[in-house]
């Protein structure tokens, strides 16, 4: 595990050649390096909001989408803290010790586990909010960090960023959020009961990390007159379970899911063709067959539904409204125009609860003091559409995310989509190239992984990106391998036991990209091909052995 030291090393290491490594990304053509604001939200699914065929009120975000771009095909890991270590080191989940969760917060680390399986991040990577402060980079966040918690030196100040605000766990209360489930400032514990509220409502997670996020970057322009620029990682819990939302959000939108699953599916899907998202022939995945039928329910139950819902609706529209205040900062600031920021989520919409969700919803005293509230796999099955399967798995469902970049002094606003697959593994090459920051291959005597992705620069300006690797996935023992147009999914092809080739799906994403039809059975040559690379990527970062 790393600490201050291991931190200052590396900026030590890099700080010779800042001058030179800015110069070379700085030409008369390009603006200033750029302020960057990662926006993470948490198990929000595809379809949720309006860039991306939802009918949730975001206007901020539609606004961020209409002046920047959109990536169709933009991938996680499907799951909080993988996704959380890959954003963080640019390599695969398992290259950093988190290939499957984060250590619990009363569990000490196990030396039966294997290292890849570790459950916080270990030495032989290093965070972005490092690489960027040895670029001269303040390093900045606020929210879930997710990646490690038992001890002291895996917090986000021990690990690169200058100041943070949020949780180191990873779920807790958007009220009153409670340790070890609670609330850090910096490495000092707040109290439930001293948490102070930053708006005329009573506090809540979003609006904190929000207005901390603006205070942060507020006091770093205000120390100089030639403040150096900043990364901010700004991310979210919601709308993770717990389900709760301010009453007046929620209000807004009870009633509006009375049409139920099925129908806002269609609804979602249409909007999805009008925009060019899905191509008209790709034929909406089937409702999962676990749930009912919305026209199956009595009155009683279809007004609870719409009771969950509306609380989830209201979660992703709170988010937005907060996006509005801090775009509204930085254009007060200045800074906005200069200003990288990038949204998406950690994983697709959430299953887990139950099929229909689960507590007393109505109950509002017991669903703002509940831990695990959440509205259940019909209504994710809604949120991830047009695909299938949920947050865990490695089909759409699970790994496909909305990507929004928008950079007015450095990405012209794009009217259609851009459509070259990327992942996750592509910013830490992509802000290093932009930053003119060095990526090291040792620090304290330890190796460090080579970077796994590519630099998505090109896209910003509509062009190639030229990728001639696959892309890889592996969660939870499902996994997939995607090479152009087709792609390799797998339920359980690695269990504890070791590799079953026999869970293995072929999709042709171009034909089908709602993964309707399996061609494992047509093309099993193709099949066989792609699973041996995926089985030779597995060995290499460390899939195996689980145990």
């Amino acid at each position: 595990m790393r600490g201050l030291p291991l931190r200052s090393l590396l900026a030590l290491s890099c700080l010779v050649t800042l001058t030179t490594c800015a110069s070379t990304v700085q030409t008369e053509a390009t603006p200033a390096r750029p302020n960057i604001v990662i926006v993470l939200v948490d198990d929000m699914g595809i379809s949720d909001i309006g860039p991306y065929g939802g009918e949730i009120e975001t206007p901020t975000l539609d606004m961020l989408s209409a002046g920047g771009m959109r990536f169709s095909q933009f991938r996680n890991t499907a799951r909080c803290c993988p996704t959380r270590a890959m954003l963080m080191t640019g390599l695969q989940p398992h290259q950093a010790g988190i290939g499957w969760m984060t250590l619990g917060p009363n569990q000490q680390p196990n030396p039966e586990r294997p290292p890849a399986y570790q459950g916080f991040l270990n030495e032989h990577c290093v965070t972005l909010a490092e690489v960027l402060k040895s670029a001269g980079y303040a390093t900045l966040m606020t929210g879930k960090w997710h990646l490690g918690r038992h001890d002291e030196s895996l917090w986000p100040e021990q690990q690169g960023f200058d100041r943070f605000w949020g949780s180191i766990s990873g779920a807790f209360n958007f009220f009153t959020p409670r340790h070890p489930r609670g609330i850090h400032d910096g490495n000092t514990a707040i109290a439930a009961e001293d948490l102070q509220s930053t708006t005329d409502r009573r506090f809540y997670t979003t609006d904190a990390f929000t207005d901390h996020a603006m205070r942060f970057v507020g006091e770093h322009l205000a120390a100089s007159e030639e403040a150096a620029p900043f990364f901010l990682y700004l991310s979210y819990n919601a709308p993770h379970w717990p389900m709760q939302a301010h009453e007046e959000d929620i209000a807004k939108y009870r009633g509006k899911y009375m049409l139920g699953w099925d129908a806002l599916r269609e609804q979602r899907h249409a909007r999805q063709k009008e925009l060019g998202f899905v191509d008209a022939s790709w034929p909406l995945s089937p409702r999962d067959a676990r749930a009912p039928a919305w026209d199956e329910l009595d009155a009683a139950k279809q007004d609870e539904m719409d009771l969950r819902m509306a609380i989830y609706a209201a979660m992703v529209d709170r988010v937005d409204q907060n996006l509005g205040n801090f775009v509204d900062f930085l254009k007060e600031q200045g800074v906005y125009e200069n200003t990288l920021i990038l949204f998406l989520s950690d994983n697709g919409g959430c299953q887990e609860g139950g099929i229909l969700g689960n507590y007393d919803i109505y109950n509002v005293a017991e669903r703002d003091a509940a831990y695990d509230i959440a509205y259940g796999l019909a209504w994710a099955n809604a949120s991830n559409t047009p695909f299938q399967m949920y947050k865990h798995w490695s089909h759409e469902g699970g790994v496909a995310t909305p990507f929004i970049a928008h950079w007015p002094a450095g990405i012209s606003p794009q009217d259609d989509w851009y459509r070259e697959p990327a992942q996750l593994l592509d910013l830490m090459p992509t802000l290093i190239e932009l930053t003119g920051a060095e990526y090291p291959s040792e620090v304290g005597g330890q190796a460090i992984h080579p970077l796994e992705g590519i630099s998505l620069l090109p896209s910003f300006q509509g062009d190639a990106l030229e990728r001639s690797l696959p892309m890889f996935n592996e969660h939870e023992g499902h996994g997939s391998m995607q090479h152009g147009r087709w792609k390799l999914v797998g339920r359980r092809v690695a269990r504890n036991d070791g590799y079953h080739p026999e869970g293995w799906e072929l999709y042709d994403l171009v034909a089908d990209r709602t993964e309707t039809r399996d061609l494992a059975a047509e093309d099993p040559e193709r099949l066989a091909a792609m699973a041996e690379q995926w089985k030779a990527w597995a060995d290499r970062v460390g899939v195996f052995p689980k145990r």
